[in-house]
């Protein structure tokens, strides 16, 4: 996935979405997302601070609502993101506690997530990779295009089609 496709994906397609879970790559990739963007609006805010005080007050307060606007949608990619790891979106009130709080929350959100389906829903990497798994692939080991029978025949039966296509390649090993 793409920075610009994870942060679309969290906040417009997901914007108060608290149910379900979030992959750590969404997560993180939304969160150097929302870095990167809050950086670039600083270093133009540092930049029309010299300009003009009056500028750089407008634009400041602009970004605070730019920040506001944000704080829905990562607070419930960090719910979704600790759904992953099967923990309550309560969880996300830890990092009230001074410095131990915040550091096992990161914790919680460095960590990987359940394999398979838990209590908050399906396995987001599985969903996404599920067309590319080898159990669902074709298992013949010599690459044939077409299914023959022992016998010669073309197609063992009408129901398969005469040339599977197998599924596409997975374009993130490290999914």
């Amino acid at each position: 996935m793409e920075l610009k496709e994870v942060f679309l994906k969290v906040v417009r397609d997901n914007y108060a979405n608290f149910e379900g879970r979030a992959r750590r790559k969404e997560y993180w990739m939304f969160v150097l997302a929302v870095f990167v963007l809050f950086f670039a609006l600083g270093i133009v805010g540092g930049i029309l601070s010299v300009v003009s005080d009056t500028l750089a007050g407008l634009f400041y307060g602009i970004m605070g609502l730019a920040y506001l606007a944000l704080l829905i949608p990562a607070i419930a990619v960090t719910v979704r993101r600790l759904h992953d790891t099967n923990k309550s979106g309560w969880f996300i009130l830890v990092s009230l506690i001074p410095f131990v709080g915040s550091l096992y929350l990161l914790y919680l959100e460095i960590l990987e997530g359940d394999k398979g389906p838990n209590q908050y829903g399906p396995d987001p990497k599985a969903v996404e990779n599920a067309s590319n798994h080898p159990f669902n692939q074709s298992q013949d080991p010599f690459g044939s295009s077409r299914t023959q029978d022992p016998f010669g025949s073309s197609q063992i039966g009408s129901s398969q089609p005469s040339n599977p296509t197998p599924p596409p390649p997975d374009k993130d090993p490290f999914a």
